[in-house]
């Protein structure tokens, strides 16, 4: 919170487009993508029963970002300027993020819990982080969540230029992102019960198809009612499907090492977050259009999709099998 903090302090006060980057591309960047690995580890140690439920409604704040703070950002930016609205939202994550980030607790250690029967961690996966980085579950963890944030980031950082380009309004532009963000709720929600009565691997792959078909979409619209329609489906997939990743990463891993390996998991993804936005203006700049970003972003959720097929079999699942047999 503190780093995000500084810099969007930083940012507001730079000089040059050097030091805007390295102000909000690096502190800005990691202390907004700090606050995944930490938060996910966390949940998925405190709860047994509903846990993709669980998760997903805290990764909900993701969701409601869109709805209020995209259009404040951009309300601020018309009535003042960018730098008086960097210097805002940095006091209102000093306000907000620093003091609720003190109230956040580690799990309780489930060996250590008198509460619990002691054989409770015996069920556990025993894996070290150096083996958990070469398995093969988390190889295909991490090139799923690559290739389905290389799907979404594109279509999230350009869509409301492509709207502007369009000749939609700037104000009702921003307001598709939220509409996304409103669709991405329901998706935590929907999904999350979903996931819990379903599998978060089965859930995860019918997500990535919608969001792929999504992305596509973007590619036919142009006014305002299509925007929304398609931003509320793209967003309830992708919004949907973001929290099944802690999930998985806990029944593979177990507790131990899932904070690890969820932000491991979450830097390869960071990367995939990076090709999309790099892609689509590179698009732009070549083809004069951003219809290709969309017909590129929906064939890369296709091979997400793909690649979460690839998942094997969680341990509890093998145990249920051996068991029966």
């Amino acid at each position: 919170s503190l780093i995000l903090v500084a810099g969007l302090a930083l940012a507001s006060r730079a000089a040059t487009l050097l030091e805007f980057q390295l102000a909000y591309g690096i502190l800005v960047g990691i202390g907004g993508g700090s606050f995944f690995p930490p938060l996910m580890a966390s949940v998925t140690g405190w709860f047994e029963k509903h846990r993709v439920l669980a998760v997903s409604l805290v990764s909900a704040g993701v969701g409601i970002a869109p709805l209020t703070m995209s259009p404040f950002a951009a309300w601020l930016i018309e009535h003042d300027d960018w730098r008086t609205t960097q210097l805002t939202l940095a006091a209102i994550a000093l306000v907000a993020l620093v003091p609720l980030s003190l109230l956040v607790r580690r799990a309780p250690s489930v060996a250590m819990d008198a509460r619990r029967p002691a054989q409770s961690m015996a069920n556990e996966p025993i894996m070290s982080a150096s083996q958990a980085f070469r398995s093969p579950q988390f190889i295909v963890l991490a090139l799923t969540f690559f290739a389905c944030c290389a799907t979404h980031s594109g279509p999230i950082f350009h869509t409301v230029s492509y709207a502007e380009t369009c000749g939609i309004p700037v104000l009702a532009a921003v307001s598709i992102y939220s509409m996304e963000g409103i669709g991405g709720l329901f998706g935590r929600v929907l999904i999350g019960l979903a996931g819990d009565r379903w599998g978060a691997k089965r859930v995860l792959v019918a997500g990535l198809l919608v969001q792929a078909v999504g992305a596509g979409c973007y590619y036919f619209v142009r006014s305002l009612d299509g925007f929304y329609s398609v931003a509320a489906i793209f967003g309830f997939a992708y919004g949907g499907v973001m929290p099944l990743y802690a999930v998985i990463a806990r029944e593979y891993f177990g507790i131990r090492i899932m904070g690890t390996v969820i932000g491991a998991a979450t830097m390869v993804s960071a990367l995939g977050m990076a090709l999309g936005p790099a892609l689509g203006g590179w698009i732009f700049d070549t083809f004069g259009t951003y219809g290709w970003l969309y017909v590129a972003s929906s064939a890369i959720g296709f091979g997400a999709a793909a690649i979460a097929l690839a998942f094997p079999p969680f341990p509890s699942e093998r145990r249920a099998a051996l068991s029966v047999a």
